[in-house]
């Protein structure tokens, strides 16, 4: 019994973080405002969030060197935008 609670537990945690993630988010920049879709991000990484994430995953810290390196770099290998106005919309 102790370890059915137990599971069903871990389970509600994991939906609660899961239903935290915003489905869209929009990051100010000067050079024009990065919309972020989460959803179609984690539909086209079949819901591995490694892709992004390290560890549990949470809220990242997006900055001008995290998106330049590591979504423009995911963006090269999976065909996705690499262009300044691709991201940058004005």
């Amino acid at each position: 019994m102790k370890k059915l609670v137990l599971i069903m537990a871990m389970l509600t945690f994991v939906g609660v973080n899961v239903a935290i993630a915003a489905d869209v988010v929009v990051y100010e920049n000067s050079k024009g405002n990065i919309t972020f879709n989460h959803k179609a991000h984690q539909e086209r990484v079949a819901g591995d969030c490694t892709k992004c994430h390290e560890g549990t995953p949470a809220k990242i810290a997006v900055d001008k060197d995290f998106g330049h390196n590591v979504c423009k770099a995911c963006h090269k290998e999976m065909n996705g935008p690499t262009k300044c106005n691709d991201c940058h919309k004005k």
